[in-house]
């Protein structure tokens, strides 16, 4: 098991030890690291999909309004 340091305001090492007064502080940390690393997956996932959403959009075909009102009233018909 590896060991880390980290320099952290007062306020948040008060707060932290009182919400979390007899826990294993370690399990705690280790915990919100790992919700921290799975929240950075998620973002880069999202990134990733939404740049693959924006690539496709460039080489789809663009459709007017008016062709949009034309299609509708053709299927109401």
């Amino acid at each position: 098991m590896a060991t880390m340091n980290f320099s952290i305001p007062d306020d948040i090492k008060d707060k932290f030890n009182q919400a979390f007064h007899g826990k294993n502080k370690s399990a705690v940390v280790a915990d919100l690291m790992v919700e921290a690393i799975e929240r950075k997956d998620k973002q880069q996932r999202s990134k990733a999909a939404i740049d693959r959403i924006l690539e496709r959009r460039k080489h789809a075909p663009t459709v007017t309004d008016e062709e949009i009102r034309a299609a509708r009233e053709e299927l109401r018909a």
